[in-house]
């Protein structure tokens, strides 16, 4: 089976570690993995704001860069989301955010490392409402996590979760941007929830969500941090 790690441009820009750990956790579980060279954006900045004309070009190197593949994983719920909802059936099916991957396909019994600190879950409005990460509360189902699940498998580390658990935190891409004091009043809010837990890091699979509340922590010298959970499962490699 041929497997493709997709890397979003925003990932690559403001977190590039994350990419590293994503390797390193799929090559440990036995993934025989490529990175096509020449990514780039998948065109859900230019997609989501009404510009879907000037993502043909965008969408057709990603369809020539990664049709060769059976599996196609990214750390990026929005990402993946957009190509599986506006790329048509091609990749519908074989594209993955990498968390969902690893808890649905490989399902890992056990990770080395150990991580002693208590972390505060931040479940994405995409991860939760379209890659399946988490049970969002507005439906009448039995709650799962399955970023909890995964943290699980590390010694050492306290996993909770702040009140109002899946409400955004206000990124929404270029939501941050038009309606930037809104945006941050709903960052702060949800750091503030975060603090509450009286969790040392929040922790989250999408590097943007961490991104927007990263800022708002720098900004306000607010006594958290961020930390990427791909980062926390790689640890021990």
């Amino acid at each position: 089976m041929k497997v493709a790690l997709f890397i979003p441009c925003y990932v690559r820009a403001v977190d590039p570690d994350v990419i590293e750990a994503c390797w390193k956790l799929l090559r440990h579980l036995g993934v025989d993995v490529e990175i096509p060279p020449g990514q780039t954006c998948c065109g859900q900045p230019m997609g989501n704001a009404g510009y879907e004309e000037d993502t043909k070009a965008l969408k057709a190197r990603f369809e020539t860069l990664f049709q060769q593949y059976d599996v196609i994983v990214g750390p990026s719920s929005s990402c993946v989301a957009y190509i599986r909802e506006h790329y048509g059936d091609l990749f519908r099916g074989r594209i993955f955010e990498i968390c969902e991957y690893i808890h649905d396909v490989l399902k890992p019994e056990s990770l080395p490392g150990r991580f002693p600190h208590k972390v505060s879950l931040h479940n994405s409005c995409h991860g939760t409402r379209l890659a399946a990460l988490a049970a969002p509360s507005e439906l009448n189902i039995p709650y799962f996590n399955k970023l909890k699940d995964l943290l699980g498998l590390i010694d050492g580390v306290e996993v909770v979760e702040p009140e109002r658990r899946d409400e955004c935190c206000g990124f929404g891409g270029l939501f941050s941007v038009e309606e930037s004091a809104v945006s941050v009043k709903m960052g702060t809010d949800k750091v503030r929830r975060h603090i509450e837990t009286g969790a040392e890091y929040i922790t989250a699979a999408d590097s943007s969500c961490l991104m927007h509340q990263g800022g708002i922590i720098a900004a306000k010298k607010l006594p958290i941090k961020t930390i990427h959970i791909l980062k926390i499962l790689a640890c021990g490699l």
